[in-house]
Order: C-alpha cells, then sequence, then structure tokens
C-alpha cells in the first residue's frame, strides 16, 4: 500500500459541502458527506484507485469545533486508520498530527564506544550510518573527508554507526564487523581501515566477485592496518575469526527504528539528511546546527584544501 504523506504546514483542508439545516448527529452517516470526504482524501493524498477509503463515525475530539473521523485506508488485509478532525459545521477536514520534542529517538541514538573523528568535544555531531560496500557511503565519505572536517576544523565531530545492506551488498557485514574489531583497541585504526576501503571497493570485490576472497582481503587489509599501528596481533586474530555480528546488526536495527530505508543517512544533531548529499547542501545543514548551538560556523569562504586521491 503506498504510503501517505501529510505534507508539513498543511493543518486544515477546505471541504464545500452545501448549505445544511442542521448538522448530523454524532456517530451517524450522510453518505454524501463520506462520498466529499473520500474523494478529497485521495485527491490531497493521491491514494491509487486500488485502495480502498471508508469514513468512519465522528465522535468527540479534544479540539475545540471539532470532531474527531477515523478514516481507514485498506488494500487487501492491509489497513491504516487515520484521525482526521471534522468542523462542527461539517464544512472543514483537517489533519492534524503531534510531535514529542522529548522522546523523537534521532536525539537519543546511541553513540557509547563509537570512534569519534574531528573534536570529541564539538557541539555539533555528524552521524552517519554507513555500509563499507555502498558506492554512494564511499562518496559522502569523500565528502566529509578531508574537506568537511578541514573546513569546521575543531566545530564538528563525526561518528559513524553500521547498517549494512547485506541482501545487496555481500561482504558488507564482515567489513563493518572487522572495523569494530579494529575499534575495540585503537579508533585511529578504524578510520584508516574505513578509509582504506571505501576508496578501495575494487580491490575487496575482486574480478570475480568471489564473496570468500572478499572476506579474506577485509581480514587482510584489516591485519596490515593492525601491523602498522602495532595493535595485539592475537586479540585482532581471534576478534576476526570469531565474526561476532551482534554489535552491528543492534546498529541496523536502530536505524530501522528511526526509519532510515538506505545508506548513507547521516543525522545532524537530528536533523536527517537521505543519500549523498553534495558539500554545500551539507554545509548548510552543519551551519544551521551550528548557529542553533551558539557556535558561529567559519565564514563562506573559508574552503578547505583539496582532496588527496
Amino acid at each position: 500500500m503506498s504510503r501517505i504523506h501529510v505534507f508539513a504546514g498543511l493543518l486544515a483542508l477546505s471541504l464545500a459541502v452545501g448549505c445544511k439545516a442542521q448538522n448530523p448527529p454524532q456517530g451517524t452517516t450522510d453518505p454524501m458527506l463520506n462520498r466529499h470526504i473520500e474523494v478529497m482524501v485521495r485527491s490531497k493524498f493521491n491514494i491509487p484507485q486500488d485502495v480502498e477509503v471508508s469514513i468512519g463515525a465522528r465522535k468527540p475530539s479534544t479540539t475545540p469545533g471539532y470532531d474527531a473521523l477515523p478514516v481507514t485506508i485498506s488494500q487487501g488485509a492491509r489497513k491504516q486508520v487515520i484521525e482526521f478532525l471534522i468542523s462542527a459545521d461539517s464544512k472543514t477536514l483537517a489533519r492534524l498530527e503531534t510531535f514529542s520534542l522529548t522522546k523523537d529517538p534521532v536525539f537519543a541514538i546511541d553513540l557509547a564506544g563509537r570512534p569519534v573523528r574531528g573534536n570529541p568535544a564539538a557541539k555539533v555531531t555528524v552521524i552517519s550510518y554507513d555500509d563499507l560496500e555502498c558506492p554512494y557511503c564511499a562518496r559522502m565519505h569523500q565528502t566529509l573527508f578531508p574537506s568537511t572536517l578541514e573546513h569546521y576544523k575543531d566545530k564538528v565531530r563525526v561518528v559513524y554507526k553500521d547498517d549494512p545492506l547485506e541482501e545487496i551488498h555481500p561482504w558488507a557485514m564482515r567489513a563493518a564487523v572487522d572495523a569494530n574489531c579494529l575499534a575495540q583497541q585503537n579508533s585511529e585504526v578504524y578510520w584508516s581501515f574505513v578509509d582504506y576501503v571505501h576508496s578501495h571497493g575494487q580491490e575487496v570485490n575482486g574480478e570475480d566477485r568471489n564473496a570468500a576472497k572478499s572476506f579474506a582481503a577485509l581480514d587482510r587489509i584489516a591485519r596490515q592496518e593492525g601491523t602498522v599501528a602495532k595493535l595485539d596481533a592475537a586479540k585482532l586474530d581471534a576478534c576476526l575469526a570469531k565474526q561476532d555480528e551482534s554489535q552491528v546488526k543492534a546498529s541496523a536495527k536502530e536505524a530501522e527504528s528511526l526509519g532510515v530505508e538506505g545508506t548513507p543517512a547521516l543525522f545532524v544533531e537530528g536533523e536527517r539528511i537521505g543519500g549523498a548529499l553534495p558539500e554545500a547542501q551539507l554545509w548548510l545543514v552543519i551551519d544551521r546546527a551550528l548557529r542553533a548551538a551558539g557556535v558561529e560556523p567559519p565564514a563562506a569562504g573559508a574552503e578547505a584544501p583539496p582532496a588527496t586521491k
């Protein structure tokens, strides 16, 4: 069933139903009024013709001058009830949604133990749900590092969360687990591994795109990074061999609860960004978050040095 979108700022839909001697009592139906409501709902929300729309009985609401009016959208066994408001004189239909400003999950994303890039004490955090096999994530990664981080310097911090799309990216889970194995010992090595994988996807894919070979390549890259950073090799090998996916799956489940449907998905102090945005648009969002935090963004002309390929 197609999802119904209620556009921001749309609070009421005018509904001309003609003159009436008196209003229908609550709990009763008026076929002509119901038909007008159905036509209005279908028109305003682009409901497909094969989706059924049925109007329920009006009942008291907490909004003065309006009754509550349930409208059921159904297709086969799938149903969704949407609450509308209808004026006492049956001339205006309204759609009002309430949102909690204290319980929105976008402001409570779990960052405990995640590697941080940038100033750990920065007032603005850029959170990215990342898939290490995703080419669009690689593009977003290039936008973030180094240009965005160099532009904002100590004013922001960047944190990656895992959201591997296993159904289309066969080695994304392995890459996330290996990255977290490195993070257990050194967060800087985590970022070195992420940098490498995002810029060497074809190396991991291999010519024949064999999953087992991709897994071996990822483990090899992780060990190389660990050797350079002088990590505990035995501890790293044990972690790579175990391939504990629980942390990654918990992060992916969190992403799903936030409504993330693809990667990359960024949250800048709660403001959602879906997909790989151009640098200029990303910076507009970060600037907005900085000003809200009482921090003046860098001057527009403060461009970062070009990225090194």
